[in-house]
C-alpha cells in the first residue's frame, strides 16, 4: 500500500498543469459556489443526506466508522496539514523563514494578523457564547490569497508574493498551535501514549537515516489513528509526521529529497482535490435573510471584523513597527500600498477558518453565523485588496522613483513613489 500511494504522489500531475496557486483557488471557488448554490436548491435535503453518510472500515473486530463529513475533515485534512507541515519544515529549513533577518517581517506580519483579529473578536465576544471562535478571523487561507494574488495583483514585485506566502506559512503554523492546544476535546491517556511511542519511532526513523517513504507512511497512519482516539485533534498529526520527515539532499524535487519529493507531489492533490471536496462538503449555508442577520450577530460581526479590518490593522502596525525599529525591512520594490494589499488579502481566510469553526462552534446556529461571516469577510477582503492593488498600480505610474538602493549599492527595479518609501 505505502508503495502504490507513493506512485500516486509521484504521477501527480503537477508537471501538465498550473502553479496550484493560480488553477487551486479557481477549484476551490467552484467547489464554494457548488456547495452554495446545493444548500440553497430545492435538491438541499440531499446535501445534507449526502454528508452525514455514514462510512466504515472493518478489519476482523476492528472497525471505524464516521460520517462523511468526518471522514473529510478529520481525514482528507490530515492530508492537507501534513503539506502544510512540509511547507513550514522546508521554509524553516531553505525559504524565506530560514535567517532571522528575512522572517522578521513575514513573522512580525503573521503575529499581528493573529493578534489583532483575535482581540477584535473577543471585544465582541467575551464572556458570550460565542467566545470559543476567536480563532477564527486568525486564519488565513494561502490557496485563495496567492491565487487572488495573481489575478487582483498583476505586476506586483515577485518579492510581494513571497512575503505573503511567508505570511500564510507562519499564520498557519499559528492555526496549527491554536487547534493542538485550544480545540482539543478531554484526553485519552492511553492512545495518546501511543501516539507519542508511534512519534517516537518517527523521529528515531530520520535520525538513522531512512530515506524511503514507507516507514513513514505506515507510522504516521497509525499516528493519525492515535490522536483520532485520543481527543486531540487527528489532524495534528500530519503536521508532525511532516516534521519526522528528513530534508534529504536538495536537488530538484522529481530527483532528490524526500521532503522535497513528497511535498511536490502532494500540492496538486491537495490543492485540486482535498480543499475543493472540504469545501464542497463545509461551505454550504442556507442563504436567508435569518443568515444575513446572523452578520449583525456578536459571532458574525466579530469574524468580520477581524478578517477585514483586524488583519490589516494587525499586519500593518506590526509591520511598521517592525521596520521602524530595524528589526526588519521592506522588501526592494515593495511599497506600504502593496504592502496592504497583502494585508487585505490576508483576510481571506475561508478554508482555515471554516475548518477552526468547525472546532470552535459545536454549536450548528453559531457555526451558520461563522460560515456566513467568513465568506462575507473573505469576498469583503478580496475586493478590498483588489481597489488597493489598483491604487497601488496607479500611483506607481504617476510618481517618480525614489532614490533607494540595495545594500549591494544598486538602485532597485522596480519604481518605488517617494512618499511611499520605508
Amino acid at each position: 500500500m505505502p508503495e502504490v500511494i507513493m506512485r500516486l504522489i509521484d504521477k501527480a500531475p503537477a508537471r501538465r498543469m498550473p502553479p496550484p496557486e493560480m488553477l487551486g483557488g479557481g477549484i476551490l471557488l467552484v467547489a464554494t459556489a457548488a456547495a452554495l448554490t446545493w444548500a440553497n436548491s430545492p435538491w438541499a435535503e440531499t446535501y445534507e443526506a449526502l454528508w452525514s453518510l455514514r462510512i466504515g472500515v472493518e478489519i476482523a473486530t476492528w472497525e471505524l466508522s464516521k460520517p462523511l463529513l468526518l471522514w473529510v475533515n478529520d481525514f482528507l485534512m490530515a492530508v492537507f496539514f501534513l503539506l502544510v507541515g512540509l511547507e513550514i519544515k522546508r521554509e524553516f529549513l531553505l525559504g524565506d523563514l530560514s535567517s532571522a533577518r528575512s522572517a522578521a517581517l513575514p513573522v512580525a506580519a503573521a503575529l499581528g494578523g493573529m493578534i489583532v483579529p483575535a482581540l477584535l473578536y473577543l471585544s465582541l465576544n467575551a464572556g458570550g457564547p460565542g467566545r470559543e471562535g476567536w480563532g477564527v478571523p486568525m486564519a488565513t487561507d494561502i490557496a485563495f490569497a496567492l491565487g487572488l494574488l495573481t489575478v487582483v495583483g498583476r505586476g506586483v514585485p515577485i518579492a510581494l508574493k513571497v512575503f505573503l506566502a511567508a505570511v500564510a506559512i507562519v499564520d498557519d503554523l499559528g492555526a496549527i498551535l491554536v487547534i493542538a492546544f485550544v480545540y482539543t476535546s478531554e484526553i485519552a491517556l492511553q492512545p495518546l501514549a501511543a501516539a507519542a511511542a508511534l512519534l517516537a519511532l518517527l523521529v528515531v526513523a530520520n535520525r538513522m537515516g531512512v530515506r524511503v517513504a514507507w516507514p513513514y507512511l505506515l507510522l504516521g497512519a497509525g499516528l493519525w489513528y492515535a490522536f483520532l482516539r485520543s481527543g486531540v485533534h487527528a489532524t495534528v498529526a500530519g503536521v508532525l509526521l511532516a516534521a519526522t520527515i528528513p530534508m534529504g539532499p536538495v536537488r530538484d524535487a522529481a530527483e532528490g529529497g524526500l521532503l522535497l519529493r513528497i511535498e511536490h507531489g502532494l500540492r496538486p492533490w491537495v490543492a485540486y482535490a482535498i480543499v475543493p471536496v472540504f469545501a464542497l462538503a463545509n461551505a454550504g449555508v442556507a442563504l436567508g435573510v435569518g443568515s444575513l442577520e446572523g452578520l449583525f450577530q456578536p459571532v458574525g460581526l466579530g469574524v468580520v471584523l477581524g478578517l477585514v479590518i483586524g488583519k490589516q490593522a494587525g499586519i500593518m502596525g506590526f509591520s511598521w513597527l517592525a521596520v521602524r525599529s530595524g528589526v526588519a525591512q521592506l522588501p526592494v520594490g515593495v511599497t506600504w500600498r502593496h504592502l496592504q494589499g497583502a494585508a487585505a488579502l490576508a483576510g481571506v481566510g475561508f478554508t482555515m477558518a471554516l475548518f477552526i469553526g468547525g472546532l470552535a462552534f459545536p454549536e450548528p446556529a453559531l457555526y451558520e453565523q461563522a460560515k456566513v461571516a467568513i465568506l462575507a469577510g473573505s469576498l469583503v477582503s478580496a475586493l478590498a485588496a483588489r481597489a488597493l492593488f489598483a491604487k497601488a498600480s496607479q500611483v506607481a505610474v504617476e510618481g517618480q522613483p525614489s532614490p533607494i538602493t540595495t545594500r549591494e549599492g544598486r538602485e532597485p527595479a522596480a519604481d518605488r513613489p517617494r512618499d511611499e518609501a520605508a
